[in-house]
């Protein structure tokens, strides 16, 4: 057991490495990911929502009436569920400009990923990458503030239910979340490189 112990110990310069190929293929996948019409429609109710993003989108705040009578924002009418296609949604889209956006937001990410790979070897370029895989982080969280869809909605049903709105978190929600591990592993690979950076200047 203390050899194990031990050797787990000593393994720290490599899981941190690790960690790195870690969040360039999350990268890297994800990113890739951002090529296809289908993922750039699955982000369309964080970024319509979020401060940080909207104006990328023509029509992001623009409402409308749905069937039921509601006043909406008009991307809720031209979702294409993950499997499905529908023509009027797509049009909707490329004329909002989700797609556009889409290859720009999986271009920068990839190019995120592939800074903090490279940290292995060059530490100042793994230091931005590890920085900017922290930003990154930070706005994806934004949205556990900003997007209605990450919790559970009240669809009814044949008895009132109490689990809906915060803190029951949807399956997008979930996910979410999860890049609160994204950014305590961006400022540790930042923080691996900056120790390497100032060990050569002043080995």
């Amino acid at each position: 057991m203390e050899k194990f112990i031990r050797f787990i110990a000593g393994g720290q310069n490599n899981f941190i490495h690790f960690l790195r190929i870690a969040i360039f293929v999350v990268m890297a996948w994800i990113g890739g990911l951002k090529a296809f019409k289908y993922e750039a429609d699955g982000i369309v109710p964080l970024v319509a929502n979020s401060p940080f993003m909207s104006f990328f989108y023509k029509d992001a705040n623009k409402q409308v009436v749905n069937d039921d009578g509601k006043t909406v924002k008009a991307y809720t009418l031209y979702k294409n569920v993950e499997g499905k296609t529908v023509e009027k949604n797509v049009a909707w889209h490329e004329a909002n400009g989700t797609y556009i956006f889409s290859y720009g937001l999986g271009t920068v990410i990839v190019t995120i990923g592939l800074l903090v790979l490279l940290g292995i070897w060059f530490p100042k370029v793994g230091f931005v990458g590890g920085l900017l895989t922290f930003g990154m982080a930070f706005v994806t969280l934004s949205f556990l503030i900003t997007t209605p869809e990450v919790y559970v909605p009240n669809l009814g049903g044949d008895f009132p239910t109490p689990e809906f709105g915060f803190p029951y978190l949807s399956v997008g929600g979930r996910l979410v979340l999860k890049d609160i591990i994204m950014m305590s592993g961006g400022l540790i690979v930042a923080s691996d490189s900056a120790n390497k950076i100032l060990q050569r200047f002043y080995a």
